[in-house]
């Protein structure tokens, strides 16, 4: 009987929930079409008890680098433990809360308000993961305060080993001073060390770098008007260049007509100091002009084009669609 006990009580602490998303895309660019698969987005959720939950996230996506062309990663897992209210320990892989996007939206590409995610993402100027352990709390008080305290394993790192005795620190904090407006911000410090990875590029640090990001956000979302917008201000420093500040920003705007059409429209921005050793060092400016068409909460279609004027490269225009779905 106490057997039979531990197996209702079981069942019924613990719901699990399963949701998958996937997208597949087409893009016009160099003269040519290309269709391509996105992501496949596993999703899972689970009340282990009224104190205890869990959090994953797993990718399937193409790889070149990969000898069967598509790699699995493993983007989040998190043990989460209410330990009072709304304040929360959270244990394992997470998005780290530097800014509103990477905080809000995960890989599941039917909630981007835009095909792609900003330039300040592809670039590698945020650390898009940190593997380690975070303080939070949300809806505090009058103002809905928030805030994520997170003490991780640094940029080079790995999910298992962190490759120098440094950890990575980020204390974030925003409110929500009226119905659908959050304004937040952000101080991550890293010391990256020699022999990591740069950003796009094989080559290592041939030294180390302490890296200092602060950012801010301001987001506005009702069911007519949606506003987004994100600046960070970068400061690497090295024994041998000094210190270089950088500046990445975007801002999105759209607007709801007919119920499920949005016209919408983005802006990216990144500067970086003639002597940045990190970053792939080009100045960047792109243009988004799209139109979303929400079928329904679960299934999105978009048309974009995006115009890139580089520094260095050639500038780019791309017209691109994408089906995204949630199942």
């Amino acid at each position: 009987m106490l057997s039979c006990n531990f197996f209702i009580h079981t069942a019924k602490a613990q719901q699990t929930q399963i949701r998958g998303f996937v997208d597949v895309d087409a893009a016009f660019a160099d003269n040519k079409t290309s269709f391509s698969f996105g992501e496949q987005d596993l999703f899972i959720t689970s009340d282990v008890s009224d104190r205890i939950s869990f959090l994953g996230e797993t990718v399937f996506k193409y790889s070149a680098s990969s000898p069967t062309l598509f790699d699995v990663s493993m983007e989040r897992v998190v043990i989460k433990i209410n330990f009072t209210g709304n304040h929360n320990l959270l244990i394992g892989k997470h998005h780290t809360p530097v800014n509103y996007w990477n905080d809000t939206y995960h890989h599941g590409r039917v909630f981007f308000p835009t095909i792609y995610r900003p330039l300040l993402f592809s670039e590698n100027i945020i650390p898009l993961h940190t593997t380690g352990i975070s303080f939070s709390g949300h809806d505090l008080g009058k103002l809905k305060f928030g805030y994520d305290f997170m003490l991780g394993n640094g940029i080079g790192s790995g999910d298992v080993t962190d490759n120098d005795k440094f950890k990575s620190f980020t204390a974030s904090v925003h409110f929500k001073p009226m119905k659908n407006l959050r304004i937040g911000g952000s101080f991550y410090n890293d010391i990256i060390s020699k022999g990591s990875r740069k950003p796009h590029s094989n080559e290592l640090l041939a030294q180390e770098i302490k890296q200092q990001l602060i950012t801010g956000s301001v987001s506005f979302f009702n069911r007519k008007f949606e506003f987004l917008c994100e600046g960070t201000y970068a400061m690497n420093k090295s024994d041998s260049t000094g210190s270089a500040s950088d500046l990445a920003l975007y801002s999105y705007a759209g607007y709801r007509m007919f119920n499920r059409l949005v016209p919408y429209v983005r802006f990216d921005y990144l500067n970086y100091e003639a002597n940045e050793i990190y970053y792939y060092n080009d100045n960047t400016k792109a243009f988004v002009g799209g139109i979303r068409y929400e079928i329904n909460y679960l299934a999105v279609i978009k048309i974009e084009y995006q115009y890139t004027k580089y520094e260095k490269m050639a500038h780019s225009n791309t017209v691109s669609a994408q089906f995204a779905i949630g199942f």
